[in-house]
């Protein structure tokens, strides 16, 4: 069964059997009821909660939702003026003045949908968004849960495809296998740094006729997990692709504010479409997303995020809003996006220290990642493309035979073996690039390097250690 019929075998029977949250979970279970293991805790950098890694939360962000919570702190004078005044204006456009209280429309606050539509017309240089466009969520997973269960259809040959990049976000295949909408993976160019290319997208659209309609195309910029950040040209080359052939074209968008690499700034498709010629710009039907976990705002417990819908039909919007707004949006969340897309400017009382929090946050992924990327590439067996952005590396392992044979005969694939050992003996928990949907004998693990630089530094020595010693013992 190939790929075009089934979402991955691999990753789901990893998750299921070996699942390796599970066993970082057990092990630390061992060590809190005093079992002896050569480390004190386990340390997970395979997925992205910056908070769960070390990272502080952004300081006027807590201010003014710990008085959203609990009002009697606006009479606190400790906080900042200006995080009292936001404060009292989001309690404001609350039903009842109380965060327990339900939004006052069931797709959330409009003043907030205002919000967010000037950052995105600012973000764009004048480029309009509307408020009527907007649909928040509870985090851009449940946003892909929607958009999978709507264009879900047909069976056999006409059932649903939708394009996907290989590697992509490793929570993708299975909500996908969830939703019955099969997968059409494109493969990225490893070489040139994990660019999409338009003959590979061509390609996969050329072997799923016949095993499936497709009829979307999913975009990642700044790419998950590759780091790979797309120019205009790409861009605009992928936006002629999607209208030639109808596709819907989904960008997620979530790390927009982590772009790091020289030379290299964060373009949106939809800025970009709109400075395309008007049977591109008023025709292709556009859905980006942008959410709460961004690496600046880092705030992924809260489970926030919004999408922009473009040039889909009013029917099929109005639709849209009918299946996300069955309950009203946590309050709470939609006040973290708020105080996201507009934040302390010049002048305000609260400015002088997020913006220090904000710069230090993104010199710390930057320097990160330039750091580790460099580490990686110098041990021998592994290679690593640099980051251009986003909060991943993904480097390649060349694995001896007799670590792959071993792997076989475990019934687990190679990098997931890999990852065990590595949890079990220095207690650091990677991801397989097998869950990103890799199926090639070319191996990868996921690696998040929004963390402290110390909790870094021990995580490379860690990893240089175990990876001498395997290669080592394979000779």
């Amino acid at each position: 069964m190939t790929s075009l019929q089934q979402v991955n075998p691999r990753v789901l029977a990893i998750r299921e059997s070996t699942g390796l949250q599970t066993l970082a979970a057990h092990i630390t279970q061992q060590i809190t009821q005093g079992g002896k293991r050569p480390f004190q805790k386990v340390t997970d950098v395979s997925s992205h909660d910056p908070q769960e890694a070390g990272m502080a939360p952004i300081s006027f962000v807590r201010q003014v939702l710990a008085m959203c919570q609990y009002p009697e702190l606006l009479k606190d004078e400790h906080f900042p003026l200006d995080a009292r005044q936001r404060a009292q204006k989001l309690l404001g456009w609350c039903s009842g003045g109380s965060v327990g209280s339900y939004t006052p429309t069931s797709n959330g606050t409009p003043q907030i949908l205002e919000t967010i539509a000037d950052f995105i017309t600012r973000r764009d240089g004048g480029v309009r968004s509307h408020p009527e466009n907007i649909i928040f969520s509870t985090g851009s997973q449940k946003i892909f849960q929607l958009l999978l269960h709507l264009m879900s259809c047909g069976s056999g040959g006409s059932q649903t495809g939708m394009l996907i990049p290989t590697p992509c976000p490793h929570t993708l295949l299975s909500l996908m296998d969830e939703s019955e909408v099969k997968t059409v993976p494109y493969q990225l160019m490893e070489e040139r740094g994990w660019a999409v290319d338009l003959d590979k997208l061509h390609q996969a659209l050329k072997a799923a006729r016949g095993h499936c309609e497709p009829r979307a195309i999913y975009i990642c910029n700044p790419g998950n997990p590759t780091g790979h950040v797309q120019d205009r040209e790409t861009i605009e080359q992928v936006i002629r692709f999607a209208a030639t052939e109808g596709l819907v074209l989904l960008a997620h968008e979530v790390h927009q504010d982590s772009v790091y690499g020289q030379d290299k700034q964060f373009v949106s498709y939809k800025k970009v479409l709109f400075e395309m010629e008007k049977k591109y710009s008023e025709a292709v039907e556009l859905i980006s997303i942008h959410s709460i976990s961004t690496a600046c705002a880092g705030e992924c417990g809260l489970r926030g995020a919004y999408m922009e819908v473009v040039n889909v039909d009013p029917p099929i919007m109005t639709y849209v809003k009918r299946l996300q707004i069955t309950t009203c949006p946590p309050v709470l969340s939609h006040f973290a996006m708020h105080l996201m897309v507009n934040p302390p400017t010049p002048g305000d009382l609260s400015y002088g220290k997020y913006a220090q929090e904000i710069l230090q946050r993104q010199k710390t992924l930057s320097q990160n990642a330039r750091r580790a990327c460099d580490f990686l590439n110098a041990l021998p067996g592994m290679s690593c493309q640099p980051a251009m952005g986003g909060v991943f590396l993904y480097p390649r392992l060349q694995l001896s035979s007799h670590m792959i044979e071993e792997a076989k005969t475990s019934g687990v694939e190679a990098d997931v073996f890999y990852c065990q050992r590595f949890l079990e003996e220095e207690g650091v928990c990677l991801g397989p690039g097998c869950e990103n949907g890799h199926d090639d004998q070319n191996y990868h693990v996921r690696l998040c390097v929004l963390v402290p630089p110390v909790s870094l530094d021990q995580v490379l020595a860690r990893l240089r250690s175990f990876h001498l010693r395997l290669l080592e013992g394979s000779h």
